[in-house]
């Protein structure tokens, strides 16, 4: 018989929902790098910069935020969630904190972009790696609930940040919300294990084909071509959702001719549909299969793709449908890629095994930031980055179809 153990003073059934509310208020404060737009025209003029310079601490928070992921996954097993969402919940207070005190845009990057988001990668995958223990029945809407905090965290976070900025500076918003930051993540780690190794859900079992009867370890993992079809897929989808977030504003500007404070509205906008992204993905790659789930997301980044490429001064509204199907493709693959790992690889070595497929996250970081701005120094306009975006989707399709499947028929 399995196991009975409370959990919250519920029997573990209904008492593990807290563990998603729980990652989701830790998402809300982790997930405040999408409102850094807030912060650049402030800082260019604090520190007089070009705008190549003021994107520098958000490139090298979402890279040390990818490679921290990598080197922490194997030991969120080992120290379990609470202790390892503390330790990053600390280092990302202590990073807001000290780049508040900046002097100049090069050690704000090496505070904000070296300390917060190494921070970042520490506590980000102990959340997740809580909810696919506690719901090996509903791993993709477990995940999906969880990550929904940090997509929405920018209709939050920004505009408070914007309040903040105007009535103490800049500086002392980043001062503020490191102390904030800080406090809230670490009581709201205080909470946070894993299941006992002899719990089980009772009257569950198992039915689902595609996922494998033995745990994959890392070693196994990477002779997969499931793997490599699943992370290629992943840097396309983040590729192509970070190059929207890091151009929404600029496009509506310079390409639909809107005002600043209407681009702004439209982030917030666009914040909504990239926190919903990640329980709709959830919930079908639950219910669809990764393979399916990937496939849709893929879909509609070539339909938003087209759609931008036909935009110009009169086309607000495929402005806005398009960069909302963007974030909404970003927030479904943070959801698809750990279930995914999960329903591929097996929980067992979860941790280790999406710290691996996360650097996905990281090279579509790198990229995307890159490919945009190349582009728009080499053409002259945003208009041109909709046809990579729209390539490399066609590719993820391709890839999709034949690569993501379960492990057991490639690794036989």
């Amino acid at each position: 018989m399995p196991k009975e153990i409370k959990v919250f003073g519920l029997s573990a059934e209904k008492g593990r929902w807290f563990f998603i509310l729980d990652g989701i208020l830790i998402n809300l404060c982790l997930g405040s790098i999408f409102s850094f737009s807030v912060f650049r025209k402030p800082f260019q003029e604090l520190f007089h910069i070009s705008a190549t310079q003021s994107g520098l601490p958000y490139m090298f928070f979402l890279i040390f935020f990818a490679l921290l992921m990598l080197i922490t996954g194997r030991f969120i097993d080992r120290f379990g969630p609470r202790i390892i969402t503390m330790i990053g919940g600390t280092f990302v207070g202590l990073g807001w904190i000290l780049a508040g005190s900046s002097s100049n845009i090069t050690m704000m990057t090496i505070c904000y972009g070296v300390i917060a988001g190494g921070g970042q990668g520490i506590a980000y995958g102990a959340p997740l790696s809580t909810a696919t223990k506690w719901f090996p029945d509903k791993k993709g809407i477990a995940v999906g609930l969880t990550l929904g905090g940090f997509g929405l965290s920018a209709f939050i976070t920004a505009p408070l940040s914007k309040i903040l900025i105007d009535s103490y500076g800049p500086l002392a918003t980043f001062r503020i919300l490191g102390v904030l930051f800080f406090i809230v993540v670490t009581l709201l780690s205080l909470p946070m294990r894993f299941p006992s190794s002899q719990w089980q859900l009772t009257g569950w079992k198992n039915s689902n084909v595609s996922t494998p009867v033995i745990d994959i370890n890392t070693s196994e993992m990477l002779k997969a071509s499931t793997f490599y079809g699943l992370w290629i897929c992943y840097v396309i989808g983040t590729l192509s959702g970070l190059m929207a977030i890091g151009i929404a504003s600029p496009v509506g500007e310079e390409i639909i001719k809107l005002n600043p404070k209407t681009t702004s509205i439209a982030v917030s906008v666009f914040a909504l549909f990239n926190g919903i992204g990640r329980p709709l993905f959830g919930w079908l790659t639950d219910r669809l299969t990764p393979r399916y789930s990937a496939i849709i997301s893929l879909i509609i980044i070539i339909l938003c793709s087209v759609m931008m490429l036909n935009a110009d001064e009169s086309k607000t509204v495929l402005y806005l449908v398009s960069f909302s199907g963007f974030w909404l493709c970003l927030g479904g693959w943070l959801a698809i890629a750990p279930t995914a790992t999960s329903i591929f690889f097996g929980t067992k070595h979860y941790s280790k095994n999406y710290g691996i497929v996360y650097t996905a996250y990281g090279i579509g970081a790198i990229f995307g930031c890159l490919i945009s701005g190349k582009i728009r120094d080499i053409f002259g306009s945003y208009i041109y980055t909709f046809y990579p975006t729209a390539i490399l989707a066609i590719l993820g399709i391709i890839l999709a179809i034949f690569l993501i499947k379960p492990v057991r028929q490639n690794l036989d």
